[in-house]
């Protein structure tokens, strides 16, 4: 298949493009390369998808752009006939999101028109997108569940992130677009964000400073390994959305609808304390923190907790890598990338 990535010089993008090169698809990759964050580890991650491709059986091709201009996406469309669309770029973080709103609204919401837009005017088979758990904001009923609603999002990135879902439901009511939206929880591993906790960690811990631990390290989270949520990305990409034919007006379910729509949750399924988080990066480090105990901050969950039966129902598919096996894992990339000289 050809596939479209967006966000491939990104944490998640880069894994699912690398993975869909390794098993022989195309890949056009779209990512303006921003500087949210350390620039040259997204150079470092292209590097690592011109390697991949030239070990694979698909070709690659990379567009140095910015989804919010209407124009280069247009362009990519009109040059490619995808076969799937898999829209992982957007403006990340919670903090960033309470000082920067402006840049919430392109990334995520005009660049995913535009996106949504040319998927519809191409006849695209179907549009995979990334939604985030931060959708599910003030509730508290445990686990989350795609068929409960989600509709008091507790930071601005949430509520764009909802309103990439509702935006997803209406080209998929009026066009018949086959899209679905996965909703992720707390993702890490390899070739992660600098301004993620596992990273930060890491970082502070090998320079003998501080960290800090929100929530005097009581709130939990549904850590997910990296590979885990591209395996599900993929087997989601590949399963075409379909209409839900029992769904009903008089009782709507949130996660489908009568049009070729639904939602997934992609988490571990297995709430960690951020104190036992820290814990597996101390015995990965062979380190011990020095911590900073503080309150919960603003626009923070207290937990997240997936209820991922429904992803595993649909595409036979269930994360299961353990914290203490995935940290390690970044551990030891992370050792490797910066050959031992902290950062």
């Amino acid at each position: 298949m050809k596939v479209l990535v967006t966000g491939n010089a990104g944490f998640i993008g880069f894994h699912t493009a690398r993975r869909l090169l390794e098993r022989g698809d195309d890949v056009v990759g779209i990512d303006n390369v921003n500087d949210y964050y350390d620039t040259s580890l997204k150079e470092a991650r292209l590097k690592e998808l011109e390697k991949a491709a030239a070990r694979s059986t698909g070709r690659y091709e990379f567009l140095r752009g910015d989804l919010a201009d209407q124009k280069i996406v247009n362009g990519s469309f009109e040059t490619h006939q995808f076969d799937r669309v898999i829209h992982l770029a957007a403006q990340a973080g919670v903090r960033y999101s309470l000082e920067n709103p402006h840049s919430y609204v392109q990334s995520n919401i005009v660049a995913f028109t535009n996106i949504i837009e040319a998927c519809r005017h191409a006849s695209t088979p179907h549009l995979t997108y990334a939604s985030t758990s931060s959708v599910y904001g003030a509730n508290t009923k445990m686990p989350f569940s795609e068929h409960d609603g989600a509709n008091h999002p507790l930071q601005f990135y949430a509520a764009t992130k909802k309103a990439n879902e509702m935006m997803a439901h209406s080209y998929s009511h009026l066009f018949g677009l086959p899209t679905t939206g996965l909703r992720f929880f707390t993702v890490y591993g390899p070739w992660g964000r600098p301004d993620m906790a596992l990273f930060r960690f890491t970082q502070k811990i090998l320079r003998g400073e501080p960290i800090p631990v929100f929530n005097h390290g009581n709130h939990t989270r549904d850590f997910t390994y990296v590979d885990d949520i591209v395996e599900g990305v993929l087997r989601a990409s590949d399963n075409i959305a379909t209409p839900n034919f029992d769904w009903s007006g008089d009782k709507p379910d949130p996660a489908s609808s009568n049009a070729p729509f639904r939602l997934f949750n992609i988490g571990n399924n297995n709430p960690v304390k951020l104190s036992a988080y820290i814990e597996a990066i101390e015995m990965s480090l062979g380190i011990l923190a020095e911590k900073e105990l503080l309150p919960l901050q603003p626009g923070d969950a207290p937990d997240t907790y997936a209820d991922s039966s429904e992803l595993e129902k649909s595409v036979g598919y269930k994360p299961e890598t353990s914290v203490e096996s995935g940290v390690a894992r970044f551990v030891s990339w992370y050792k490797s990338y910066y050959h031992g000289v902290d950062r």
